[in-house]
């Protein structure tokens, strides 16, 4: 072994070490599912046979299937609804640049400085008066505006050349097609990672559907795991195997977008 080889020798163990620490929770979280509740408080790290034992008894006691699809369409109307506004904003901020949009960015970014706990009990008042309680449109309306996603797609929108916009606006270009038809097209890395961070929120998203939505039948995912916890006793075999049942979608969209995840997020930061 070269003099060279032996000294990425602690890098690599560093790297290896932190690889295992940060893959041992989704691992205990995957064998927890196949255990018994009393396994999973003993720590067991070997997967039992109490899988179907758990499955069972979590479509009994809770609506699974309606949660799932509650927090998918949750999830997947604010991704869409938030990638056209927020994309829209952060093209105009740039593209119409003025030192009004500069001053009004600002606020936007010392609004991402207060947190939604502040926010919540007015914004419940509004959405009362306006009678949307317990709807999913008042889960979706909050989060299809970010100042996060502005500002990514703001920065994004930096690095597209104005020389095509000159050039597409003398061919008669309007602005609505040139924004779709070439900005768009353009940017599928930037809005890939926009997408994962959007859904990943709102699929998470536990405190605000908490607070609007009443109604049991629209509970999401994250609602249902709160009422696994809220008995005398809990059955931490079958939480175990709701909690991957809850995680399993945002794992499949982070896998299949991580490569344009990552290309968009450094293109957004250079």
């Amino acid at each position: 072994m070269t003099r060279s080889a032996l000294r990425r020798v602690p890098s690599y163990a560093f790297l290896a070490l932190a690889a295992i620490v940060s893959v041992f929770p989704l691992y205990f979280m995957v064998v927890s599912a196949t255990n018994t509740s009393q396994d999973v408080l003993n720590s067991r790290l070997l997967p039992g046979t109490a899988l179907g034992e758990n499955f069972a008894k979590l479509v009994g006691q809770q609506d699974v299937a309606s949660a799932m699809w509650n927090s998918a369409v949750n999830a997947v109307a604010t991704t869409v609804l938030a990638l056209i506004v927020c994309s829209i904003a952060g093209y105009g901020f740039e593209v119409f640049h003025s030192l009004g949009k500069d001053r009004l960015m600002s606020v936007l970014l010392l609004a991402m400085m207060i947190p939604f706990a502040a926010t919540m009990i007015p914004l419940f008042r509004m959405f009362a008066d306006f009678g949307l309680t317990n709807t999913t449109f008042a889960v979706i309306l909050p989060a299809i505006a970010t100042p996060f996603l502005v500002l990514l797609f703001r920065q994004a929108s930096r690095s597209f050349p104005h020389e095509i916009l000159e050039a597409a606006r003398i061919d008669g270009l309007g602005e609505l097609n040139i924004f779709f038809r070439i900005f768009l097209p353009t940017m599928r890395s930037t809005y890939a990672a926009a997408a994962v961070i959007t859904f990943m929120a709102a699929w998470n998203n536990f405190l605000w559907p908490k607070v609007i939505l009443v109604n049991s039948a629209y509970q999401t995912m994250p609602m249902l795991i709160s009422n696994l916890r809220a008995g005398y006793v809990t059955d931490y075999g079958m939480l175990m195997l709701a909690v991957l049942l809850a995680s399993l979608p945002t794992m499949v969209i982070f896998l299949v977008l991580q490569r344009s995840f990552a290309q968009g997020i450094t293109g957004a930061i250079k």
